[in-house]
């Protein structure tokens, strides 16, 4: 049986462990990877995007990552209640022709007993930016656990 600890029900603790987890992996860009988190029929609501199962879910994250370039996110806990957990979270990243943006979005969550996770609902907002605008300069991968978090960069 598929397992992604932690598990509900959900502590602040867990909770914040739990949005950590999900931006290192997205912060992978590893398609596959990251599908390993979602339930085999997990659903999706993405801006207005719908998707159902692992398998759309991972040919979504492959576009999104092949278009979004140099992509960097951080997540940041919002509120959490047994099985469901709300984040909020901002990410930066450029198109083909070197424009930035920044999106801002927030995401609410729904967990199996093993920690998969059954429902991604996620609204987003995306601005041009000017490069000199950015905020997110680790290098690709994992944010370094130094880096300030979006209440510290006042996003």
């Amino acid at each position: 049986m598929e397992t992604k600890p932690p598990f509900p029900p959900f502590t602040e603790e867990t909770a914040k462990q739990k949005v950590r987890l999900a931006e290192d992996a997205w912060n992978s860009r590893e398609p596959e990877r990251v599908a390993l988190a979602y339930a085999p029929d997990t659903q999706w609501r993405n801006r207005a995007e719908f998707l159902c199962g692992r398998e759309q879910a991972r040919q979504f994250l492959e576009r999104k990552w092949a278009r979004e370039l140099d992509y960097r996110l951080i997540k940041e806990l919002w509120i959490h209640a047994g099985n469901r957990i709300a984040v909020r979270f901002a990410y930066e990243c450029r198109n083909d022709s070197g424009q930035w943006f920044r999106s801002y979005g927030n995401e609410n969550w729904e967990f199996d007993a093993q920690g998969l996770m059954t429902r991604r609902l996620a609204s987003i907002n995306d601005l041009p930016i000017r490069e000199s605008e950015r905020k997110f300069f680790w290098p690709l991968g994992r944010r370094p656990d130094e880096h300030p978090g979006l209440s510290e960069l006042g996003l």
